[in-house]
């Protein structure tokens, strides 16, 4: 049973080992230490653009950074904490608490996003909005830089 067990996490893990092969997750065990938590995203590739759509509930976007590192790796993250619906004035009465607390709070989220070999991103055009929970960020690439051909004329001896 232990062997199933110990096999269930590359199950869960497939579709974001597909992703790998299109874009590259980068994290570190320090990132980890510090306790950050990933953010969960669907990338989009269109011909001009790649679109990250993140899930951000209860932050606002004073809450989230989001910088580009080397021309090639999208690092999103924020320190902010979600703030719990907090009972209104009118409603507290003496005694009331919460009696389930399921939603974690959003605290230390990061997630690198390594952008492919082949593509370069136009750091002057990337733009994000969160809006409904949603933190979208579309990155434009730079065309392909155009390899002239070199010819060279060879002397004959």
């Amino acid at each position: 049973m232990s062997r199933v067990a110990d096999a269930m996490p590359h199950w869960f893990s497939f579709p974001e080992s597909m992703g790998k092969f299109m874009l590259q997750l980068q994290g570190t065990d320090e990132e980890e230490k510090k306790g950050c938590r990933s953010i969960t995203a669907d990338i989009l590739e269109t011909p001009k653009e790649f679109i990250f759509y993140l899930d951000v509930p209860g932050l606002s976007k004073s809450d989230i950074q989001v910088t580009l590192e080397d021309e090639r790796t999208l690092v999103i993250k924020s320190n902010g904490k979600r703030k719990r619906e907090e009972v209104e004035e009118e409603e507290e009465e003496e005694g009331c608490n919460y009696i389930r607390l399921e939603r974690k709070a959003a605290r230390n989220l990061m997630r690198k996003f390594r952008l492919p070999d082949n593509a370069i991103a136009n750091a002057s055009a990337i733009t994000a909005k969160c809006e409904n929970g949603v933190l979208t960020v579309v990155v434009d690439k730079l065309p392909p830089p155009q390899s002239k051909p070199k010819t060279v004329e060879v002397a004959i001896d």
